[in-house]
């Protein structure tokens, strides 16, 4: 038994484990930054006096920006390497969160929500083509899986801290408190990170023989993806299709992450406290399931789709009786539930993205996909908030937050995942005509 034990290898801690944990860190605070709005956004309407549009309209104003600089954010990761944009972006974007705490005008509030979302913008195309780089195909959608689980957890941080802080300091002072880390986190990757695996110091010589493997295999399989120029990219129907899909999920995904705790505040009566322990719950369940997802998107490699299309439904069915719920326990376990299968189905989206872009142009092909995301994020909040006061109620919202859903998953319906030659993932839709 011994000797069996000493024969064993020790499985050892692999370079991209690392920058795995960095990025997670990035986007960690990259969404405590920007979901801290959503806890304060009653107290901010108050201190401003504004209307319900007047306050999706800050929620918007990120995304204005976000949108814009997303795919010019993909395509300076692929020509200057990732390192240098993340890095710079994070510290940007780290310095205008501190900023919104100063701010006593409505107009100045709205600008610098819009350039917060300038730099934020950098960050998807560059970590998912960190990913690309120094994770093998077979682990890219459980790696992108536990990046992602940063949309859950969050919000749920943000929603505990910022209620804890307001409710001691004030909505400034959680503003102002919350950009620090990014600095440091920035000045990091600027001197630890490297672009190319070869470079970084600490990397194994069977770390790089099996990301060179993985090189090979992709070619021997035809999947020559490195040959697809940006340009061909565009070309190509299935970036749109998932661009399209990203779209109305985030039409969905923003709504409800970025309303839910004013409903929680104005329709269901909770206290501030009350509200950040309730608001978190739902993605606390949404870290497992979007982990969850990609791993599953890992084992059906080549039909990925078919975890996106049956939990986005299901996550749809599940608003449904969330906002038909009289009492407050049913709303919880339906919003829990509704959290579980919309993360689900996104940890196995995003797997499907990052295994059909070769890593040269993986920035600029995930940002082109997340930029769409990023103009329902603009939308959807301001228009959540017009049909809130237009109706006088939160029932509208919820139907446009269903219906996006149901048109997601149609559209994913359309996504082929075999060829002629049987089961292959998507990447082979990538080569040349």
């Amino acid at each position: 038994m011994s000797d069996v034990s000493l024969a064993q290898p020790k499985k050892k801690w692999k370079v991209r484990y690392s920058v795995l944990l960095v990025l997670w860190l990035c986007w960690l605070f990259s969404f405590l930054d920007r979901m801290v709005i959503t806890i304060a956004l009653p107290f901010i309407g108050e201190d401003l006096n504004l209307s319900k549009t007047a306050q999706g309209l800050l929620i918007s104003m990120f995304f204005a920006g976000y949108a814009l600089f997303q795919i010019p954010g993909g395509m300076l990761s692929d020509k200057f390497g990732f390192r240098r944009v993340v890095s710079v972006a994070i510290i940007w974007w780290s310095i205008f969160t501190s900023l919104t705490g100063f701010i006593f005008v409505y107009p100045l509030f709205l600008l610098v929500r819009f350039v917060f979302g300038l730099g934020e913008a950098c960050l998807p195309g560059g970590s998912y083509k960190a990913i690309a780089t120094y994770f093998p195909s077979k682990q890219r959608g459980t790696a992108t899986g536990i990046q992602s689980t940063v949309n859950t957890l969050g919000p749920a941080v943000a929603a505990i801290a910022a209620a804890a802080i307001i409710g001691l300091y004030g909505w400034r002072v959680v503003f102002i408190v919350m950009g620090i880390p990014g600095l440091l986190i920035g000045i990091y990757i600027w001197f630890k990170f490297k672009d190319n695996p070869k470079d970084h110091p600490k990397i194994s010589k069977e770390e790089l023989a099996e990301l060179e493997e993985d090189n090979l295999q992709q070619e021997s399989h035809g999947k020559k993806k490195s040959d697809v120029s940006l340009k061909e990219l565009f070309k190509k129907p299935i970036l749109w299709q998932m661009a399209l899909i990203w779209f109305f999920f985030d039409i969905t995904f923003w709504g409800f992450t970025s309303w839910l705790p004013s409903y929680l505040i104005n329709e269901k009566g909770l206290s501030l406290m009350d509200t950040g322990i309730y608001s978190a719950l739902p993605y606390l369940v949404g870290t497992v399931a979007i982990v969850l997802g990609g791993y599953i998107s890992d084992k059906m490699k080549a039909n990925r789709k078919w975890v996106f299309v049956p939990n986005a439904l299901a996550g749809g069915v599940a608003l449904y009786f969330m906002f038909q719920a009289q009492s407050l326990t049913a709303v919880i376990i339906f919003q829990c539930l509704a959290a579980f299968f919309m993360f689900m189905a996104q940890g196995g989206f995003w797997a499907l993205v990052v295994d059909s872009f070769s890593a040269k142009i993986m920035a600029s092909g995930s940002a082109t996909v997340n930029c769409f995301g990023s103009i329902a994020g603009f939308i959807s909040p301001f228009l959540m908030g017009y049909l809130i006061d237009t109706s006088g109620s939160y029932n509208s919202s919820f139907i446009l937050m269903i219906i996006a859903l149901v048109i997601a998953a149609i559209i994913a319906l359309t996504i082929s995942g075999k060829t002629e030659d049987g089961p292959v993932n998507l990447t082979s839709k990538l080569g040349t005509n």
